[in-house]
């Protein structure tokens, strides 16, 4: 399929080498096989038709709107962030075995036509949002097959700097940098709910009642107890007014002013000793009704006293919990793990490093929308894996390592005349590891038919 197996290369350290180029047989990234399987259980990129609308009325189909979506999704989740490499991809085994029966024996879709299938078929405003829906419908799956008796939803923004003339990118003075300014919700087991690409000047909590208003919908009959955390971007009373609506419990950083200074100063008077690495911290609570709230809420603060600092660092809550104020600090504090889930972390899922979401390189707005929504979807389908299948040894990879150490490994694909046979390198996972691997998957609940 393309190659020229008589140009070998050769290298002068050792004149026995011969490096030959035999990309339709051999692959790079094996371990993708893992993740169509656990596709196949659950039954996710099979879903796509009742969300996404297929615009294409000729007979002479080559691909299909399915094994487009797979080949999207699963070069995001190998490391190929944009449709630069597709022509490549097109030819690899292991891409080919994951898209569909069909292409396992020809080609995947080569670069121009990815690139139509993203640019122009997803694009159109029903697919945008059958795309959110696809991901709502792929989160609550795992939801289904996850054994906990609350829901923890933590909102956080996040800049993706451009680099040319898109659509929609602005200027924005908190980042100092021209940039897209996304708005994400995750749960507390790493699942991104939803994510919304907006322009770059906009503020943190804009356009959030959007962003949660069908996820709360989705919530609304199950019998979760539902809590809620933000940082101080999204401390806005018609948020506490939503959220207690909604029978939310939740905990918001609250920026700091005079008033709540004022509340504490009968608590700030400095230790007499303290000691290097052991800062001392009292908690606080008291109720406090700023000029545009209706009515009273609670706050919480925390006071760290630091060795060598001259003064204390204060941070203050607003909260509908009744906990202790040490247990309401700690509940928000959880909160740090969103941030490591959009921008990455030694242990954790992570979207900014692992699957390079801030690649939104396209021209027009509605483009940058779809692949931004590609690549939630390529993250949730490797954290869909992470939580739900991966024996104890690799309970903790981060994405990245997961790429690295799973979906990166090579392997050799051999055809008999009734099977494929994809000889894999044994390093980093072991014939043992991925043996548990497919065998939790084969333990999950299938899908209902």
């Amino acid at each position: 399929m393309g190659e020229s197996e008589d140009e070998w290369l050769s290298v002068d350290f050792d004149a026995r080498v011969r490096l030959e180029f035999v990309g339709s047989r051999i692959t790079s990234d094996a371990g993708l096989l893992a993740y169509r399987e656990l596709d196949e259980k659950l039954g996710l990129t099979a879903a796509a038709g009742q969300f996404l609308r297929e615009q294409r009325t000729g007979r002479n189909v080559q691909h299909d709107l399915v094994a487009w979506l797979r080949q999207s999704v699963y070069s995001r989740l190998a490391g190929y962030p944009d449709t630069n490499d597709a022509d490549r991809l097109a030819r690899d085994p292991a891409m080919r075995l994951v898209v569909s029966r069909r292409a396992s024996g020809k080609q995947a879709a080569a670069r121009n036509t990815v690139g139509r299938f993203e640019t122009e078929l997803l694009s159109a405003e029903d697919n945008r949002a059958g795309l959110s829906a696809l991901n709502a419908a792929w989160v609550s799956a795992a939801m289904a097959r996850t054994d906990t008796q609350r829901l923890i939803l933590d909102l956080d923004s996040a800049e993706s700097p451009v680099h040319g003339q898109q659509e929609g990118a602005k200027y924005n003075g908190h980042y100092g940098s021209v940039c897209y300014h996304p708005l994400f919700c995750f749960n507390q087991f790493g699942d991104c709910e939803g994510a919304m690409l907006r322009e770059g000047n906009v503020c943190s909590a804009d356009s959030w009642r959007e962003l949660l208003n069908p996820i709360v919908a989705r919530y609304a009959t199950s019998r979760l107890r539902q809590q809620f955390r933000g940082d101080a971007g999204f401390a806005r009373p018609e948020i506490y007014e939503y959220l207690e609506e909604h029978e939310f419990l939740y905990a918001i950083r609250l920026p700091s002013n005079a008033v709540l200074e004022r509340e504490l100063e009968a608590c700030l008077e400095r230790p007499e000793e303290l000691e290097p690495w052991h800062p001392v911290v009292t908690y606080h609570d008291f109720a406090y009704q700023a000029g545009t709230w209706e009515r009273a809420r609670r706050v919480v603060a925390k006071i760290e006293w630091h060795a060598g600092e001259l003064f204390p660092r204060v941070g203050f809550i607003v909260t509908n919990r009744s906990d202790p104020p040490q247990g309401v600090v700690r509940f928000y504090n959880g909160r740090g793990t969103c941030e490591q889930w959009i921008k990455g972390g030694s242990r954790l899922p992570q979207g900014k490093y692992a699957l390079e979401w801030r690649r939104l390189s396209c021209h027009e707005f509605k483009n940058n929308v779809v692949r931004l929504a590609l690549f939630v979807l390529a993250y949730n389908r490797g954290n869909c894996l992470r939580r739900l299948v991966l024996p104890p040894e690799m309970a903790r990879w981060s994405l990245t390592t997961l790429r690295e150490k799973l979906v990166k490994s090579g392997a050799r694909l051999v055809q008999h005349a009734r099977l494929l046979v994809l000889q894999r390198a044994e390093v980093a996972v072991t014939r043992d590891l991925f043996a548990q691997i497919l065998s939790r998957i084969r333990l999950l609940t299938p899908v209902p038919t």
